[in-house]
């Protein structure tokens, strides 16, 4: 018996559900190519931070975010700069100036490796991050400060966390 158009379709139709459905890779692999590329591009907008557990910042309600420069630590003990030991907190508060000389010598050496070109040539766009615990003398950050700006850095950051949007509302509702 000949069998109409009809049922042939829906013969074919048939057929074709009982072989199951095919997952196409090459798009899927599309999508994730295009996604580590997105991370890729947008993660190097944030900088890290050094971790320093004995360390509290203080906070902030700034919204700017931090940009990539030579990072000089506050320790309890010793002074810090990209991660290595420069000087000893005590010595640096016995000084009777307010340049600390073995700071203002590292400083000038990172200047040259971890600065762009373009702000290694205008002292004015020399940058440094100071991260210090919120408990440290006003005595010694005013000498770390010093010292960088002696040492030709022209902006000088303070490391702060940010205040929670939380902590916004209580601020300016008790105003």
């Amino acid at each position: 018996m000949k069998m109409s158009a009809r049922a042939r379709r829906m013969d074919q139709r048939h057929e074709r559900a009982k072989k199951g459905g095919a997952l196409n890779l090459v798009s899927l692999m599309d999508i994730f190519t295009i996604l580590v590329f997105f991370l890729l591009v947008n993660s190097s907008e944030v900088e890290v931070l050094p971790n320093a557990k004995d360390i509290q910042l203080p906070q902030s309600i700034a919204e700017e975010k931090a940009r990539e420069t030579v990072i000089v630590l506050i320790g309890e003990e010793q002074i810090l700069v990209q991660g290595k030991p420069i000087a000893r907190v005590e010595d640096a508060l016995r000084l009777s100036g307010n340049i600390i000389v073995e700071l203002k010598e590292a400083l000038r050496r990172q200047s040259d490796r971890v600065l762009r070109r373009e702000a290694a040539e205008e002292i004015v766009n020399r940058e440094v991050t100071i991260m210090g615990d919120k408990e440290i003398p006003y005595r010694l950050l005013k000498k770390v400060m010093a010292t960088c700006t002696d040492a030709d850095y022209g902006r000088i950051s303070l490391a702060v966390m940010q205040k929670s949007s939380d902590q916004l509302e209580q601020l300016s509702a008790a105003r």
